[in-house]
């Protein structure tokens, strides 16, 4: 094996890694702080969405904007963490040697089975707990993710040649 494909294999699971971590640490946050960070972020999204598309918001309605879309941002969050974590995951399979079958499966397998030991960890932080749902929504991310990964390795090579 090249060097430098022990580089590009080492440097695809320190991706891996690096993102289950922070997927780790985010779940390591207490409820309320937790909470906190997602109204930080539907702020934020309110606001860009607002300056794109206005949505007549004062002041005193942009709580009313936030409490009405925070929950859908906490859980776009499950989808987003682990959509990210099955592209790092196929990709390193894939640079690892895995193919066909083997590559999707493995990478799903994955991030399956840290979506429930993320799960399974949340029952130890204060004010939080597992969720069946939040596996799904977890391994719906990562189907999407693949299937973008795998779409994209299609449309790729084809548009070299145009």
């Amino acid at each position: 094996m090249k060097q430098r494909n022990k580089a590009s294999i080492f440097i695809a699971w320190l991706m891996v890694i690096l993102w289950m971590a922070f997927i780790f640490y985010m779940s390591a946050q207490p409820a309320e702080v937790s909470n906190g960070m997602s109204i930080k972020t539907t702020k934020i999204i309110i606001k860009a969405v607002n300056s794109i598309y206005p949505l007549d918001i004062e002041t005193s309605t942009l709580q009313t904007w936030i409490g009405r879309f925070n929950h859908y941002v906490r859980k776009l969050g499950h989808v987003t963490e682990y959509f990210v974590l099955a592209i790092l995951a196929v990709n390193a399979f894939k640079r690892s040697g895995a193919k066909t079958y083997k590559l999707w499966l493995y990478s799903f397998l994955l991030c399956f089975s840290y979506a429930v030991s993320d799960e399974l960890h949340q029952h130890f932080v204060p004010g939080r707990g597992p969720g069946l749902i939040d596996v799904l929504r977890d391994s719906g991310g990562a189907i999407l993710g693949m299937g973008i990964y795998r779409v994209s390795s299609v449309i790729k090579p084809a548009r070299k040649y145009n």
